[in-house]
């Protein structure tokens, strides 16, 4: 039921608080909709039922796609040489045969065929035991391609953590998957080639987040749900486009992102960006002047808890917001930069050092909402059609940075936000993104951050389709294993290094393959941050 139009010479200030009135009402009842579908479809699904099906919006509807012109390709079409990059591995020569008399060859065609070899292969070794002349024995040893204490093979080994890892098997397919293939393998054996003696993993794992913050001038942040042990918790991603970390913990409050980010360290410090961060906290000068007085670095929770003690810091805000700057400073004390650029979708826990924010996200609000007339979807389109007339040219000045431009970008978002509609719901998208003006216009200071989040949303995905898959992770080895794992195939992805080459030479001890870490270095060495803004 639309309203009907309404003159400007009827638009008193009785109607505009009315239909203001209607607007937020409208607003509010689509979200209680959305609300009552949720709970509906958590319902059914502990029942037993199907939730109602997501059914895509039909094709017919979207403008069809103009064919190309006369002469032109249309976009993808464009064939590469199929066999350009293949590695040969045997070439066979093939006569024709029997030819009949008189046939005169004409030389040799290629036909190349790839083939994947999959079988089983079981080698018992009969080690000679001798005895010296000091009374003690000795075997024979292993040859080198055989792992010390292990009954299964190096590739069996790469293979297993790699179909788990990152072809998304779950361990009883897995189970059946390699019985039918002959292999002799209990559901405990697998378990612990999945979780068991990965300490050289994790090392190079743990690795990864202190290269990658001190060779970055940005990295994206994002978290998503993950269980354990039947309780709800959390993973963070961090990473750009040289690395990705993967951390499972409880909670995904500011608290809890500050610990991650720091990594291994587990000092507690204060110094002047603590300080700082306590200033614009509103923190008390009575607890300034407390914290100013004494010891500067507390070697873990434990010495810090005490420290807090001591000074008769109880309340669970100012507990709070005191930790919050120790392990900033921490991070600090441990060379991450403050300019340091965290680009996150918004949520506050990410807040942190220089906080950018995604312009997909700061514009999704207008794209949920539901018009109730003509007007006001009409005023909802001129507005997304704004904001991503400014996106493109901001993307267009990350790419080819020129200062005079910069000037007319901000003019031109303080005029955007700065519009008043006849719908609050309209303006309250405006006011917070002229609340977070400098986060959404941070490419304008540093050209290499993005404007949206979308890569470290596509990271995280990874985690999520695992935890669809597979469920929650029973035992904190195997949480650990599941975050290990994902940060090393991911960091491998973004460094052109395929996960498998990683796996087998890592499990088979080969280290041709440097260590990600120092990968991550060379790249960011080889590769410039970002061009900078240069005069016009």
């Amino acid at each position: 039921m639309e309203l009907p139009e309404i003159s400007a010479e009827e638009r008193t200030p009785l109607v505009l608080t009315l239909l203001s009135i209607i607007d937020q009402q409208q607003q509010r009842l689509a979200r209680l909709e959305e609300l009552v579908q949720q709970l509906r479809d958590e319902i059914a699904i502990l029942k037993g039922q199907k939730p109602r099906p997501q059914i895509a919006p039909s094709r017919l509807e979207s403008p069809r796609r103009q064919p190309p012109a006369e002469g032109e390709k249309r976009p993808g079409s464009e064939k590469r040489s199929k066999n350009a990059q293949l590695k040969i591995d045997q070439e066979m020569v093939l006569k024709f045969p029997d030819p009949p008399p008189g046939a005169v060859s004409l030389g040799y065609e290629e036909f190349t065929v790839q083939e994947l070899i999959i079988r089983t292969q079981t080698t018992r070794y009969w080690r000679e035991r001798i005895e010296l002349p000091d009374g003690t024995t000795r075997l024979a040893p292993l040859p080198e391609e055989v792992l010390p204490h292990s009954h299964f093979g190096p590739s069996l080994i790469s293979y297993v953590l790699d179909q788990y890892h990152n072809g998304h098997v779950t361990q009883p397919l897995l189970l059946e998957q390699l019985h039918e293939f002959g292999i002799d393998i209990s559901v405990g054996q697998l378990n612990r080639l999945l979780t068991e003696n990965q300490e050289d993993f994790h090392e190079e794992k743990a690795e990864l987040l202190p290269a990658g913050l001190a060779t970055s001038a940005y990295v994206g942040v994002d978290d998503t749900g993950a269980r354990h042990q039947g309780h709800n918790g959390y993973c963070t991603c961090i990473g750009n486009d040289r690395f990705a970390y993967f951390e499972s913990t409880e909670s995904k409050s500011r608290l809890n992102f500050l610990t991650v980010l720091r990594g291994g360290h587990r000092d507690y410090v204060i110094n002047e960006v603590a300080v700082s961060y306590w200033e614009q906290q509103k923190l008390s000068g009575e607890l300034l002047e407390k914290f100013s007085q004494g010891p500067q670095h507390f070697a873990d929770e434990a010495a810090w808890q005490r420290r807090l003690v001591e000074l008769g810091i109880t309340a669970e805000r100012h507990v709070r917001i005191a930790t919050e700057g120790a392990l900033l400073g921490s991070l600090i004390e441990h060379g991450v930069s403050p300019e340091l650029i965290v680009l996150s979708d918004g949520a506050g826990q990410f807040d942190v050092l220089v906080h950018a924010s995604c312009w997909v996200h700061a514009e999704r609000p207008l794209a949920r909402m539901i018009p109730y007339n003509e007007a006001h979807r009409l005023a909802i389109e001129q507005l997304r059609q704004q904001i991503w007339e400014l996106y493109r040219d901001l993307k267009a000045y990350r790419h080819q940075p020129r200062l005079a431009q910069k000037a007319t970008l901000e003019a031109r978002f303080d005029a955007l936000v700065n519009q008043h509609t006849d719908y609050p719901s309209i303006n309250e998208v405006l006011k917070d993104m002229g609340d977070h003006r400098a986060d959404l216009l941070r490419v304008l200071e540093q050209a290499a951050v993005p404007l949206h989040n979308n890569a470290t949303e596509s990271d995280i995905r990874e985690y999520v389709k695992k935890r669809k898959i597979s469920g929650s992770t029973r035992s904190e080895a195997g949480r650990r294993c599941r975050d290990t794992f994902t940060s090393l195939k991911k960091t491998c992805r973004k460094l052109g290094i395929p996960f498998w080459d990683y796996l087998w030479d890592r499990v088979r001890g080969v280290r041709k393959i440097p260590r990600l870490a120092e990968l991550i270095r060379q790249h960011a060495a080889e590769v410039t941050a970002g061009p900078g803004p240069v005069p016009a």
